[in-house]
C-alpha cells in the first residue's frame, strides 16, 4: 500500500465490479460491452484474476460456469485455496440479469482513469521533490505522463462502413466543389503533388539520401513552400545537427536568392539588402518554428508539438541522431521503435511527419549507384511504418566525397527524387534543378523540356 492510499482509499466501486462480473457470468455473451476496458481496470486482485478468467473462456469459446470459471482462475493464476472459488460463488449468487452493464463499466473506467492520475500526480511530485535534473525535462515527463493516460483510455471503437462511406460521399462532394481544400498540405512542387495530392493528415513521410545530396535542403525547401502557402498553419522543424541560425541562414538565401556565403558574410549590396528584408518579412509572416536541441526523443517532440495551435507538418532531421525510450542496447529495435512512435504521433494528432534519414553509402564497385529501400540505415521497420519514402539522387555524390565544392558551384545540378513507397498512389521519379549556393531546389518542367526536343 503506498502512502497515498493510508491517507485516502484509491477511487473505485465495488459494487460496480460485483455487477459487471456478476452479469458476464451469467451471460457471457456481454462480454462484448466491456471492450472499453481490461482487467487491470479492476481495483482489487480478486476482481481482476476474475475478469481475465472469464476473458480467456470467452476467447476460447469454453462454457462459462462457477465450476470452469474456478478451475481457469486456479489454472491461470496458481489459485491454490477456496476463497476464489467461494467469492465466485457468491458474485454468482448475488448476479441478475442486469441491462445497465454500460454504465457499470464506464464507472469501472472512470475510477481506473482516477487512480491513474493519482499515481501520476505521486510521480511527478517524486521528481519535483527530487528537483534534479533538468527542470524542462520534469515538465516534458508530467505531460507525457497525463498524455498517455488520456491517449490509452479515450480511443475510439468499431466503425460500421456504411458511417465511413456516407461520410466520404459527402467529402467527395465537398471536394468536387473545393478542389483546393483537400486534408493536409500541399508540397509546393506540382510533380509531386501529382503523385501525392497532398502531404496528407497522419502520414509519416520519410526524406532519404547519402551525405552531401542535400536531403536536409530539401527539407527546408518543403517547410518553406507550406509555410508560404499556408500561413496560418504551425510547422516544426526539430534539427539536431544543425542550429537554428543555420536553418534560417539557408531559408533566407533560398528566399531572397543571395547565395549563402553573402548571407553569412552579411557583405550585401543596395539591391540585396532590399531582397533581403522582403525575404525576412515573408519569413517572419509563416509559422515556422525551429527546436534545435540535441539528442531529442519522441516524447520531447509529442510535449512541444502538442502546444503548437494548428500543426500542419512535422519535419524532423535526421533520424539517426535521434534517441529513443528504449532498447539502447539494439539500435535497430532503438530506431524501430522511433519510427513507429513517430507514425502513431503523425496519426494522433493528424498532422504529417516528415523524417529525414540518413542512406548507406553504395558498395565500392556496385554500378548502380540510385538509392533503394534496402539501403536505409539501422532499422528495416522504417520502410514498414513510412507511408511516403523519397529517396534523393544526384550523381557524383554517391559517397558523400562531392561535398567540399557543393556549395559554391553556380551551375545547375539535377537531383532525382525517387518516390521508391506511395502508400497513396503510383511510384516514380521527379527530377528537380539543384541550385547550390542558394540553397534551392526547383522542379524541372518535364512537359517542357520535351516539347523543346520536339522542336529541334
Amino acid at each position: 500500500m503506498s502512502e497515498f492510499e493510508g491517507i485516502k482509499q484509491y477511487p473505485h466501486s465495488n459494487e460496480a465490479e460485483q455487477a459487471v462480473l456478476g452479469a458476464l457470468i451469467l451471460d457471457p455473451n456481454r462480454f462484448s460491452d466491456t471492450a472499453g476496458i481490461t482487467e487491470e481496470d479492476f481495483y482489487t486482485d480478486t476482481h481482476r484474476a476474475i475478469y481475465s478468467a472469464i476473458r480467456n473462456l470467452y476467447t476460447l469459446s469454453r462454457e462459462i460456469d462457477v465450476v470452469t470459471l474456478v478451475e481457469e482462475v486456479r489454472k491461470s493464476f496458481n489459485d491454490t485455496d477456496l476463497d476464489a472459488a467461494k467469492y465466485i460463488k457468491t458474485i454468482c449468487d448475488l448476479a441478475t440479469e442486469n441491462s445497465n452493464i454500460n454504465e457499470y463499466v464506464r464507472i469501472i473506467s472512470e475510477k481506473s482513469v482516477l487512480r491513474k492520475l493519482i499515481d501520476a500526480s505521486r510521480k511527478i511530485s517524486e521528481k519535483a521533490f527530487d528537483g534534479t535534473g533538468d527542470v524542462k525535462n520534469i515538465v516534458q515527463y508530467s505531460e507525457d505522463l497525463v498524455f498517455r493516460i488520456a491517449d490509452e483510455r479515450y480511443h475510439t471503437e468499431l466503425t460500421h462502413i456504411s458511417d465511413t462511406v456516407k461520410e466520404n460521399y459527402a467529402r467527395y462532394q465537398y471536394l468536387s466543389r473545393n478542389p483546393n481544400s483537400y486534408s493536409g498540405v500541399k508540397t509546393g512542387y506540382s510533380e509531386l503533388d501529382r503523385y501525392f495530392i497532398s502531404l496528407a493528415e497522419g502520414d509519416l513521410v520519410l526524406i532519404g539520401a547519402r551525405p552531401g545530396v542535400g536531403k536536409t535542403t530539401f527539407a527546408l525547401n518543403l517547410a518553406l513552400n507550406v509555410g508560404l502557402r499556408y500561413p496560418k498553419k504551425s510547422i516544426a522543424i526539430f534539427s539536431l545537427e544543425m542550429s537554428k541560425e543555420q536553418l534560417v541562414n539557408r531559408l533566407v538565401s533560398c528566399q531572397a536568392l543571395i547565395d549563402n556565403y553573402t548571407v553569412k558574410k552579411a557583405t550585401f549590396t543596395d539591391e540585396q539588402w532590399g531582397e533581403l528584408a522582403e525575404a525576412c518579412s515573408k519569413l517572419s509572416g509563416t509559422e515556422i518554428y525551429i527546436d534545435d536541441t540535441a539528442n531529442v526523443s519522441v516524447t520531447d517532440i509529442v510535449t512541444k508539438v502538442r502546444r503548437l495551435k494548428d500543426p500542419g507538418l512535422i519535419i524532423i532531421d535526421y533520424l539517426q541522431l535521434m534517441r529513443g525510450e528504449s532498447h539502447k542496447d539494439n539500435r535497430v529495435l532503438e530506431v524501430g521503435d522511433i519510427t513507429r512512435s513517430l507514425k502513431i504521433l503523425a496519426k494522433d494528432l493528424k498532422v504529417p511527419v516528415l523524417l529525414v534519414s540518413q542512406l548507406s553509402r553504395p558498395p565500392k564497385g556496385l554500378k548502380e549507384k540510385r538509392p533503394q529501400l534496402q539501403d536505409l540505415r539501422d532499422s528495416g521497420s522504417i520502410e514498414q511504418d513510412a507511408d511516403i519514402v523519397m529517396l534523393l539522387y544526384r550523381e557524383g555524390y554517391d559517397s558523400g566525397e562531392g561535398e567540399k565544392n557543393n556549395y559554391t558551384d553556380n551551375s545547375q545540378k539535377t537531383v532525382e527524387c525517387i518516390i521508391a513507397k506511395n502508400r497513396h498512389g503510383s511510384t516514380g521519379t521527379v527530377n528537380f534543378a539543384w541550385y547550390g549556393p542558394y540553397f534551392k531546389y526547383v522542379e524541372i518542367d518535364e512537359s517542357y523540356n520535351k516539347e523543346k526536343e520536339n522542336e529541334q
